[in-house]
């Protein structure tokens, strides 16, 4: 490599530490809480509720069905909200970082 040129690593191609636990944490979330809802399915009967949120660009997709899916809108949009919030924290600190 000429001296100029730098090897490729996290910061040049902008994922740091912090984005890659959030992001293993997210997965995991995601793996526990099908687990969990498999295993609800299995062991008990009754009812069940469904409820989330899609972001397509700027605009959320909200549904839900069941009993309790309106609390479960509710907190589907809570989420979604805090990890818009946490998104722009994360680019607005990364492009004081860059400055």
């Amino acid at each position: 490599m000429a001296e100029n040129e730098k090897s490729p690593d996290n910061e040049s191609i902008g994922i740091s530490v912090g984005m890659l636990t959030v992001l293993f944490v997210g997965f995991a979330a995601i793996l526990i809480g099908i687990i969990l809802v498999i295993l609800a399915a299995a062991v008990g009967g009754g009812s069940s509720s469904v409820g989330g949120v899609i972001f397509i660009g700027p605009f959320p997709i909200v549904f839900g069905a069941g009993p309790d899916a309106t609390w479960l809108i509710v907190i589907s949009l809570v989420i979604a909200v805090l990890m818009l919030v946490l998104l722009l924290v994360w680019r607005k600190r990364s492009w004081r970082g860059s400055v």
